[in-house]
């Protein structure tokens, strides 16, 4: 079993998540906000050979059994992540007009929290199966959250995303309530593995940045506003920090859903890399 976890910096203050409807809440922050407590140079690296979930995952967003190591598909070593979504995993009504909701994903530990104004590489491997639904139906495979405090009043999706609908791939910006596509292509992508690398710069201001490869292709590099504003109004606080989850998130639907995932790796970037 490989599995890298590579911290430098201090963690001045605790963060402490917890689950509800609409999300994840943070309960207690530093009363400074000026202190930031995430930590610093992050590298690591998950390839999924152990017997079980490492600890760079939180388990609160999918349902008992969604989740199962195992070595029949791979991309690389002996081992990768299934995940399988069934009807009413994890349950989310909709609200506001928004649909009914099913997820079973993988929640970056909050020690991986991204910071605002900092640039990050993401990569990882997706496999769909040759029988994986082709539906209409709204489904996400990854996913990048700006965290809200209270999601009664922010917009809760996310700010860059990766989905999969009707047989097309898209890359996808959903900031001050615009929906922005960045790529979309659609072809056959199921029964084999996709290669995805991505580098993000999340920031309400122009300095932000979007540079996506698939299969080694350079398929989106975006330069502009990667956040939704800070402010009373808008409800996320400043400066604003970000959390990666990637699996299945999917409207309610009848049949069930399997992914297969391997070779994660997330690090933070040296100024000037992005």
């Amino acid at each position: 079993m490989r599995l890298i976890v590579i911290f430098g910096g201090l963690l001045f203050t605790f963060l402490l998540f917890t689950c509800t409807d609409m999300g994840i809440v943070a309960q207690s922050i530093s009363a400074d906000p000026r202190v930031n407590a995430l930590a610093a140079n992050i590298d690591v690296y998950d390839g999924f050979d152990g017997p079980k979930l490492s600890k760079l995952w939180e388990t609160s967003r999918f349902s008992p059994g969604a989740v199962e190591m195992q070595s029949e598909i791979v991309r690389a070593g002996s081992g990768a992540v299934k995940i399988t979504v069934h009807p009413r995993d994890e349950f989310e009504a909709g609200q506001n007009g928004d649909s009914d909701s099913e997820r079973d994903e993988l929640l970056e530990a909050r020690k991986l929290t991204s910071k605002e104004g900092v640039a990050y590489e993401y990569s990882f491997s997706m496999f769909f199966p040759k029988d994986f639904p082709i539906v209409p139906t709204r489904l996400v495979i990854a996913q990048w959250k700006q965290f809200c405090p209270d999601s009664r009043k922010c917009n809760d999706s996310p700010v860059l995303a990766l989905r999969y609908i009707s047989g097309e791939l898209r890359i996808t910006q959903d900031i001050g309530k615009q929906f922005i596509v960045l790529y979309r292509e659609k072809g056959e992508f199921r029964n084999r593995w996709l290669d995805f690398r991505i580098q993000a710069r999340f920031s309400p201001r122009e300095d932000g940045r979007v540079k996506v490869w698939l299969d080694g292709k350079q398929v989106v590099d975006f330069k502009g506003v990667t956040a939704n504003l800070e402010n009373a109004t808008t409800g996320y606080p400043s400066p604003s920090y970000f959390y990666f989850k990637m699996g299945l998130y999917r409207n309610v639907m009848a049949a069930p859903m399997s992914i297969y995932i391997d070779e994660y790796r997330k690090r933070q970037l040296r100024d000037g890399d992005l």
